[in-house]
C-alpha cells in the first residue's frame, strides 16, 4: 500500500500532472497567472474542490448509478465551488474579483472532473484524498511558477498584492528584482501565457527523456548473453 502511496503521489506532482501531461484546467491557468498571488489563490480554491469531491465521490461511489454518474459528479463539484467562492466574497473579496469568472468556472474543469470519474469512483477514500491532494499540489505549482514568470518578466516584481490573500501581514512581501523596471508587457499578455506554458512543458519532457537515458545506462542489457570463459588446468 504504501509504493501505491507514492505512485499516486509521484502521478500527481510529475508523472501525471493535470497541466503539464494531462494538460487539462489551461483555460484558468493561462488566464489567471500575471502574478503570483493570482495563481496561489486559484490553486487554494482547486486543492480545496478535488480535495472535497475525490471524498464525497469515494464516500459514495457504491451508491452511485452509472446512468446518473456525470450528472451527480458536477453537482458535488459545483457544491465546493460555490461553497469556495462565498468564502472569497467573505475574506478576499478584491482577489476574488481579480480572479472574477474563472471561480465559478472550477466546475467545467476537466482536471477535477476527470479525477473524480477516473480515480475517486474506483477507489477508497484515502486514496482519493491523497490523489485530490497531489493533483491539486501538481497544478498550484504550476500555477505559481507560471505567475512568476510571467510576473518578473512582465513586472521586474515577485509576490506583489500578496495582502489580498494573506491580509496586512503580507503587505511587505513584495520583493522588487529591477528597479526602475520598464516592463515587459509581452509577459503579462495572453501570448506570454502560451510561451511560458510551452516552455514549463517543454523543460518536463527534456528532464523526464534525460531521466530515462540515465536509467537505460544504469540497466544492463537483459538480451545480452553473458561470456563465457574457458579455464584449463
Amino acid at each position: 500500500m504504501a509504493a501505491d502511496y507514492k505512485k499516486i503521489s509521484m502521478d500527481g506532482l510529475w508523472g501525471n500532472n493535470p497541466a503539464l501531461v494531462q494538460l487539462l484546467g489551461l483555460c484558468p491557468l493561462l488566464a489567471v497567472t500575471g502574478t503570483v498571488v493570482n495563481a496561489i489563490g486559484l490553486g487554494i480554491a482547486s486543492i480545496l474542490v478535488l480535495l472535497g469531491s475525490n471524498l464525497t465521490v469515494s464516500a459514495f461511489r457504491k451508491f452511485v448509478p452509472d446512468s446518473v454518474r456525470l450528472p451527480i459528479f458536477v453537482m458535488i463539484i459545483a457544491s465546493f465551488v460555490t461553497a469556495i467562492e462565498l468564502l472569497m466574497k467573505a475574506f478576499t473579496y478584491e482577489l476574488y474579483l481579480i480572479l472574477g469568472i474563472f471561480i465559478p468556472l472550477i466546475v467545467t474543469n476537466c482536471a477535477i472532473m476527470g479525477r473524480a470519474d477516473a480515480f475517486a469512483c474506483k477507489n477508497p477514500v484515502k486514496e482519493s484524498l491523497l490523489d485530490g491532494l497531489m493533483m491539486g499540489l501538481g497544478f498550484t505549482a504550476v500555477l505559481v511558477i507560471l505567475g512568476a514568470m510571467r510576473e518578473l518578466l512582465g513586472l521586474g516584481t515577485l509576490f506583489g498584492d500578496m495582502h489580498l490573500l494573506f491580509g496586512p501581514m503580507a503587505a511587505d512581501w513584495k520583493i522588487t528584482v529591477v528597479d526602475d523596471y520598464t516592463g515587459f508587457l509581452f509577459a503579462v499578455l495572453p501570448p506570454g501565457a502560451f510561451v511560458g506554458m510551452g516552455l514549463l512543458i517543454a523543460l518536463k519532457n527534456i528532464i523526464d527523456a534525460r531521466a530515462k537515458e540515465r536509467l537505460a545506462q544504469q540497466t544492463p542489457d537483459e538480451g545480452a548473453k553473458p561470456e563465457r570463459v574457458r579455464i584449463t588446468g
